[in-house]
């Protein structure tokens, strides 16, 4: 998952809202969203090479999401799967702080992640990279592979488009047009991650289109005051067209 745009109580009839690109290389198995046999309280795409998932929410109201830090400093070719931490918390009955401080004791084992975990009620974040564990104030925030607002151009301008597209809620479309926006930051404007020119300017578009790596699915989370979840997500071909749409909408707790 390479971008994460969350409102979190800003808007009057929907207290959550989630955009997010997930980018990944082309040849690596995934399987769409869906209720998981093994949780059946557990919606989320599956990465089938370790079996984690990158962002998923559940019947209960609980949402999880992470993205890779990007560092080649921070890869540790023999950690265990960072995906287990989103599904980790999923299957849990932990509020998000106690999670994420439990985690903390042991995520030096991990190579780099940024993660943000919600029950309905408070969300929380942490980074393996820097700081501790927190709790987030209502407001708008933005996520790439690096730490929480980290002002990438793709951040920046998509929370801003992420203000523009909620004035459309109900409707999710102007959402998932944000999160299709190819346009690449110009040189002055991109981090220096450690990754080639060419790679920074590939990976600084919201959505990714090449040959090899690419966003592979585009998400959309919303809850509304009733505690309503409605979970759309498109999964998007080698080609970048549209190859699969999933839709799910269920009640907390029901």
């Amino acid at each position: 998952m390479c971008l994460i745009l969350l409102a979190w109580q800003t808007h009057p009839g929907y207290p959550l809202v989630i955009a997010a690109n997930r980018d990944e290389f082309h040849d690596r198995p995934t399987a769409s969203a869906k209720f998981w046999d093994d949780a059946p309280d557990l919606l989320a795409g599956r990465d089938l090479k370790a079996g984690g998932t990158w962002l998923g929410v559940t019947r209960t109201g609980r949402f999880a999401a992470l993205t890779n830090f990007r560092d080649p400093q921070q890869i540790k070719p023999a950690a265990p799967s960072r995906g287990d931490l989103v599904s980790g918390f999923l299957r849990s009955g932990e509020n998000p702080i106690d999670y994420l401080s439990r985690l903390e004791q042991s995520a030096q084992a991990y190579s780099g992640f940024s993660l943000l975990c919600g029950d309905g009620e408070t969300i929380s974040c942490y980074s393996n990279c820097s700081g501790r564990p927190h709790t987030l104030a209502p407001g708008i925030y933005g996520l790439s592979n690096h730490l929480l607002d980290t002002p990438w151009p793709k951040v920046a301008q998509g929370k801003s488009a992420l203000v523009q597209a909620m004035n459309a809620l109900p409707a999710t479309q102007p959402l998932f047009a944000l999160l299709r926006d190819g346009t690449q930051a110009t040189d002055e404007a991109l981090p220096q991650t450690g990754v080639s020119l060419e790679w920074e300017r590939l990976l600084s578009a919201a959505f990714i289109n090449s040959p090899g790596y690419g966003t592979r699915s585009s998400t959309i989370v919303v809850m509304n005051r009733a505690r309503r979840v409605r979970f759309d997500e498109i999964s998007w071909s080698v080609t970048g067209d549209e190859q699969g749409r999933v839709s799910y909408s269920f009640g907390v707790g029901g």
